[in-house]
């Protein structure tokens, strides 16, 4: 029997004062109803039910409760008429509104981070994964221990636990800070085994071509279009957490390699991007970015925005990218019809071209476009280029021949008394690995 769905109220707060909104609240040009339809989106890719949604709009955020009381009153009784279980705040709370929120509302309060970091733990699934989201919870969870009560602070003492008249806030306080020194450490160790592994691929000629986006944008969609995977591709945000990395063929026959990563959010913790750091090297040490779109979104500006930024906290914005335009089988005739240029303006506005070399418009979900984008990739890796050559095989080369069909591209083969003439679009690799059968014209 399936568990009952949390019932959820989410509860958003509209800043009017732009000159005090601007420290709390980086996405002060964020719609709140759009903002607050994300966070509905979060609850329910938690396993909850949003039955309600409250805005209030004021100067600024109150320092006790976030909200007015008008508000909190307000908000007690939608809890007590639709029994809600949980009230979830658009934006992060301190200790003392936390304890103030809960004491007021007599029920769970979670914020917009301890909604995510539950998500991120729902999802892990390798023990790496499950190591950087316990640290960032730890994270979260350290400056916040003053808030949770009283029954913090008992004294005690004994063997093995405490020592005498040390605080259970200060047990907890030093077991949490050990535990975190020792999660950093292991997974300093899975960065260092990720460092060996890479370079381990970037011995063998192979670039490496990773998928960047906001959360729910189709990037697992589209990795398993290029590669089969299988990897899960859900409607729920943060269906992927733990990085996969796949081989795909080029139409020049290369071989590169492909890595599906987290989606962004907008506000993304900092506990998630400190700990999420040796994922990412993933895409700081990528070749090429596909940033993939969602060009159905409403907010597709802001959410390119809020990628482009995140690539910038991880040192990432520099590296060339090819925007993907995914999900053109929902748009309409005449916006699928249109010329890509002015889409891309009517769409993204000003944040469209940031790094972005190429656009290609496809439906991960159709296959449509993406033979223009496999040629795009094609075109934009700079590593192990393409040139045509000829060569002469002598028949007992079959190794030779093998290597070229499964890694060139055959323009002509033509069979001699005692050789196989072939000429072939060669990755710079295959060229030096048969320069002894290369000739001239």
């Amino acid at each position: 029997m399936a568990a009952e769905q949390e019932r959820t109220l989410a509860v958003g707060v509209e800043l009017t004062d732009r000159q005090r909104a601007l420290p709390a609240n980086p996405d002060a040009d964020l719609d709140p109803a759009e903002s607050l339809q994300e966070l509905a989106l979060l609850a329910e890719s938690a396993g909850a039910i949003v039955l309600d949604r409250v805005t209030q709009a004021r100067p600024a955020l109150d320092p006790a409760t976030l909200v007015g009381s008008g508000k909190i009153a307000e908000i007690r009784s939608r809890v007590e008429a639709d029994s809600i279980d949980t009230v979830i705040f658009d934006h992060e709370l301190t200790p003392t509104q936390l304890r103030n929120l809960e004491r007021r509302l007599e029920v769970k309060v979670l914020d917009r981070t301890q909604l995510i970091l539950d998500i991120f733990a729902r999802r892990a699934r390798t023990s790496e994964g499950q190591l950087q989201v316990e640290l960032a919870q730890l994270n979260y969870l350290l400056p916040r221990l003053a808030g949770r009560g009283t029954q913090m602070s008992r004294l005690g003492g004994g063997i093995g636990t405490r020592g005498p008249g040390e605080t259970q806030l200060e047990t907890d306080r030093r077991r949490i800070g050990k535990r975190i020194a020792k999660l950093k450490a292991e997974i300093e160790r899975v960065r260092a085994t990720r460092g060996v592994q890479r370079s381990q691929r970037q011995a063998v000629p192979l670039s490496t071509v990773s998928l960047v986006g906001y959360t729910n944008a189709g990037k697992s969609t589209l990795f398993n279009r290029f590669t089969g995977a299988g990897v899960l591709a859900d409607p729920k945000m943060f269906a992927t957490l733990d990085p996969v990395v796949r081989q795909i063929r080029l139409p020049s026959q290369r071989r590169v390699l492909l890595s599906d990563t987290v989606g962004f959010i907008r506000n993304l913790p900092t506990t998630l991007v400190d700990a999420f750091r040796a994922t990412l090297e993933e895409v700081t040490a990528a070749a090429l970015l596909l940033h993939v779109v969602d060009v159905t979104s409403p907010t597709a500006s802001e959410q390119t925005a809020h990628v482009m930024k995140v690539l910038g906290e991880i040192g990432a914005e520099g590296t060339k990218q090819i925007l993907v335009l995914n999900k053109r089988d929902r748009l309409s005739d005449e916006k699928r019809n249109q010329h890509l240029p002015t889409l891309i303006h009517r769409i993204l506005g000003e944040t469209a071209r940031q790094n972005a070399t190429e656009a290609v418009l496809i439906s991960a979900e159709t296959g449509a476009g993406l033979g223009q984008l496999l040629e795009a990739i094609d075109k934009e890796l700079l590593q192990d280029p393409v040139e045509r050559q000829r060569f002469r095989l002598p028949l007992g080369e079959g190794r030779a021949l093998h290597l070229l069909h499964d890694r060139a591209a055959i323009i002509s083969k033509r069979y001699e008394e005692d050789c196989c003439e072939v000429v072939a679009d060669v990755p710079q690799s295959i060229r030096n690995t048969l320069a002894q059968f290369a000739v001239e014209g």
